[in-house]
């Protein structure tokens, strides 16, 4: 990648913190779902919101990768890249079929808090594989990035998730992640920031968390994950 080689390269730390976020909230739902009373309808809609925000983060961050990240690094990142994309993509595209299931069962349980076993089933499914992809992931795909993949076009990856989920879910989203976030990311993926998300984000975000988390996990401090985190 000799025209970039004097560009600032991918900052992949990111992703380590979205990685994080995505194994703490992934592990803790199937069992989330599973302590639903059969019929509380009122608890599923509480539970199936925050499973319906968790499923569309999912989706746009792979999709993100699917658009942005592979065919870059299949173009410049040699035998190492060719070894290694389509097995994420075939990991993606398994994901994204646990995704699918796991997604049409939510809305009738939201709506009368019955079905939950199956429900659970599905997330704990689509757990198991998505722990296996961002091992490999982290393992493999993320030192090529920081190798073949410029700072600019990496930041094109939260700008795909970010340009397609609703303004008012960005903050609870950001606030998820700054959980278990390093400060030192945080304060880098912020940078690009406009100034008042700088400013308000590093107080809203975790506030907004704290909130969502006492009416999801009945505690504003669920139990931390940690692995991957970078």
């Amino acid at each position: 990648m000799n025209q970039n080689h004097r560009e600032a390269m991918a900052d992949v730390r990111d992703m380590y913190m979205a990685h994080t976020t995505f194994r703490r909230e992934f592990s803790l739902l199937p069992q989330l779902v599973r302590d639903v009373t059969p019929g509380d309808a009122k608890r599923a809609e509480t539970v199936g919101a925050h499973a319906e925000l968790l499923c569309h983060m999912l989706h746009l961050h792979h999709e993100g990768e699917d658009l942005l990240l592979w065919p870059r690094l299949v173009e410049r990142g040699g035998e190492a890249a060719a070894a290694i994309v389509p097995t994420m993509e075939k990991q993606h595209h398994a994901i994204e079929e646990a995704h699918g299931a796991a997604v049409a069962l939510l809305p009738a349980w939201r709506r009368t808090g019955r079905g939950g076993d199956q429900l659970a089933d599905a997330f704990e499914h689509l757990r198991v594989a998505l722990i296996e992809h961002m091992a490999m992931e982290e393992a493999e795909i993320l030192p090529l990035a920081e190798r073949h993949v410029t700072a600019a076009e990496w930041m094109q990856l939260g700008e795909h998730g970010m340009s397609k989920s609703p303004k008012k879910q960005l903050p609870l989203a950001f606030g998820l992640a700054m959980y278990e976030g390093d400060p030192e990311v945080i304060k880098a993926v912020l940078a690009h920031a406009p100034l008042p998300a700088r400013l308000l984000m590093p107080i809203i975000g975790p506030r907004l968390f704290a909130s969502h988390a006492k009416r999801v996990h009945g505690t504003a401090t669920p139990p931390r994950i940690g692995a991957g985190a970078r």
